[in-house]
């Protein structure tokens, strides 16, 4: 079993993830440890995220990122899932198509 090699921000350049049915957008506001942030997102509500397993060790979420955000079945308003994280090129993209106005 060898390392799996980690994607840096380069290497990632150019894939773009697009919100699909069910998904939303929104700015990091608070790391709260573990694996929690609060999330402000484009539908105006402010939701704890719980961040995958699979981007737990892979990816390095900062206050004011722009993140991909799965609410779940229950809790939809107050609780989500942290699917993505865009890199600051990307977010500057989505913010010059309108994806985000924060």
């Amino acid at each position: 079993m060898g390392k799996k090699k980690v994607l840096s921000e380069g290497d990632i350049q150019n894939q773009m993830v697009y919100p699909s049915q069910g998904e939303v957008l929104g700015v990091v506001t608070k790391l709260l440890g573990f694996d929690r942030i609060m999330v402000k997102c484009q539908d105006g509500k402010e939701r704890l995220c719980r961040i995958r397993g699979k981007m737990k060790r892979r990816v390095w979420i900062r206050e004011n990122d722009v993140v991909l955000v799965s609410p779940w079945d229950f809790q939809a308003d107050n609780r989500g899932d942290v699917t993505w994280r865009y890199t600051h090129g990307q977010a500057e993209t989505l913010r010059k198509k309108g994806y985000i106005t924060v």
